[in-house]
């Protein structure tokens, strides 16, 4: 993972920079007609770190609103200044980094909807890392089952309980095996 040195108000900050090779990547995966600002990337992008509590793991901002965005995008015209704004737990975990920052450059070379394209594009380029391999999807996922108001799961048919660990409903009981119906 890269970074560069810069400064945030009165703090020395480690800004993010773009991982060798994805660009290079991105660009492969795109067709023209998909990615109008492509070609002005490299004049207009910059990278910046979101505020520590910021939810959100990336976001890209344009210098205009949709509507002039839109236009710009029909008439192939350049995008003005992009910022690429990352959430700082993002260092912790260099797939989820590059995953995240995969997604925002799509937005910012001109895919800005989510859609079947956009997933399947950056899950060829930078696919997201297993729950299990990342520190940081397995603490986010702690704090979302610590604000749920139930603890654990109780099965409807024979009564077992168990601990809950995941944020989705289960679909069986680990016991009986039948489907699952919450008491």
């Amino acid at each position: 993972m890269s970074y560069v040195m810069g400064v945030r108000g009165d703090e020395k900050t480690v800004e993010p920079e773009i991982p060798p090779g994805l660009i290079d990547a991105l660009t492969d995966a795109l067709q023209e007609e998909e990615a109008p600002f492509l070609s002005h990337l490299e004049g207009s992008l910059s990278l910046e770190w979101l505020p520590t509590k910021e939810s959100r793991l990336g976001l890209t901002r344009f210098e205009c609103d949709h509507h002039e965005l839109y236009r710009r995008k029909r008439l192939n015209a350049p995008p003005g200044e992009i910022v690429i704004a990352l959430n700082p737990i993002l260092s912790e975990d260099e797939a989820l980094f590059r995953h995240t920052l995969a997604h925002e450059l799509l937005h910012a070379v001109g895919l800005l909807d989510h859609d079947d394209v956009h997933s399947e594009i950056v899950r060829r380029i930078a696919p997201p890392p297993k729950m299990r391999d990342s520190p940081v999807l397995m603490r986010l996922r702690g704090e979302v089952l610590s604000k749920m108001p139930e603890g654990q799961w109780i099965c409807g048919k024979c009564g077992y309980s168990w601990e809950r660990r995941r944020v989705t409903r289960p679909d069986r009981c680990p016991k009986c095996a039948s489907r699952f119906e919450s008491k």
